[in-house]
């Protein structure tokens, strides 16, 4: 069962390692993502993510900039076996080759600064899908988990009563921004997005800006890596209201591993994730916005491990989790590559 795959940090996550003295490649490395565990996942495409931390670099243009020349690198290093995607014939042509496709995103629109004209660099020099914020306020638009809030929740921790303590993590977690959306800004940003061919990426925004996204754009949209907010709580995850706009739209969302997303455990304790909490998930968002709304979003590399999908060479175990639960081979082909390949024929340019 092939498999595209819409997020990782796995290029963050070397970038991490070379600063710490390691010496650390994209064809095999301990993370959850290199190109021999891909080969064994049977992967046809993986997004790779230049994820940036706003509060924590002091330029955060140049540090996107660090991250892509080390994913350029790691390409051409590799390009017996992998290859970029800017056009979906590509996609196309990297499959007859017998290589896996690398699809170029951004996670974190305030790399921008709020400038369409560094938006259009990063087109140019390939990028094919933008998540518009992390968990940052930036000139797009605002997060539903914001690190100012996450301050008050480090507060709550310190509360001797545990009750207290507990329930006031939870409403930082379980509580949507549904006021603050897209500025005039970040719908300038979307609508160029559209006009250039990038694909919109709506996890981490905000509820409100995320139907500021819906009203502002005509294509379809993605959420690379957000599960359904009726299963667990949490807000990274979607609404059911939100699972059927995108629907509408044409879009996708992809299946986090990310066991905070899958399951609501009490704060403290430990949450390894299991397969049978992901395929909950994909029943439910089948069941609320049909078969052609679901991928994958693994967030790998950008997550604890999770318990049973340690990595992209465990994709075989989920595809039979899903087997086992009834989808037939043709609703896992669609959620495995179809759908998202689907939206990347009709807004790529």
């Amino acid at each position: 069962m092939k498999v595209v795959d819409m997020h990782c940090d796995t290029i963050s996550a070397l970038l991490k390692k070379r600063r710490a003295g390691e010496i650390a490649g994209l064809r095999e490395n301990n993370c959850h993502i290199d190109i021999c565990r891909m080969r064994k996942g049977d992967y046809l495409l993986q997004n790779f993510a230049l994820f940036v931390e706003l509060g924590k670099c002091r330029d955060a243009w140049q540090e996107v900039q660090e991250l892509l020349g080390l994913y350029e690198q790691e390409i051409l290093k590799n390009r017996d076996d992998i290859a970029a995607v800017l056009s979906y014939d590509d996609i196309e042509k990297n499959r007859s080759e017998g290589k896996i496709s690398a699809f170029l995103t951004v996670e974190e629109g305030g790399v921008c600064g709020g400038s369409l004209e560094k938006l259009r660099t990063l087109y140019k020099q390939g990028v094919r899908m933008m998540t518009l914020t992390w968990n940052y306020p930036n000139e797009i638009g605002y997060p539903n988990l914001s690190r100012e809030q996450g301050e008050k929740r480090k507060d709550a921790e310190k509360n001797e009563n545990p009750s207290a303590r507990n329930q006031d993590i939870l409403n930082y977690l379980n509580t949507p921004n549904v006021k603050d959306g897209l500025t005039q800004t970040g719908i300038a940003f979307v609508q160029e997005m559209e006009k250039l061919g990038m694909i919109v990426d709506v996890s981490h925004l905000s509820d409100a800006g995320f139907y500021d996204v819906y009203k502002s754009t005509k294509k379809p949209f993605v959420a690379s890596h957000s599960n359904a907010r009726a299963i667990c709580p949490c807000v990274r995850n979607l609404s059911d209201d939100m699972i059927r706009k995108l629907a509408e739209r044409g879009g996708v969302t992809g299946l986090n591993f990310c066991a905070d997303f899958l399951t609501q455990v009490p704060p403290g304790v430990k949450n390894p994730g299991t397969i049978a909490a992901v395929v909950e998930h994909a029943k439910h968002i089948v069941s609320v916005g049909g078969m052609e709304c679901l991928g994958l979003g693994s967030d790998f590399d950008g997550i604890d491990t999770h318990a049973e999908l340690t990595g992209a060479d465990q994709m075989e175990r989920l595809a039979d989790a899903f087997k086992k639960n009834g989808f037939t081979e043709g609703q896992i082909d669609k959620i495995f590559n179809g759908n998202v390949l689907r939206v990347y024929r009709e807004v790529l340019l």
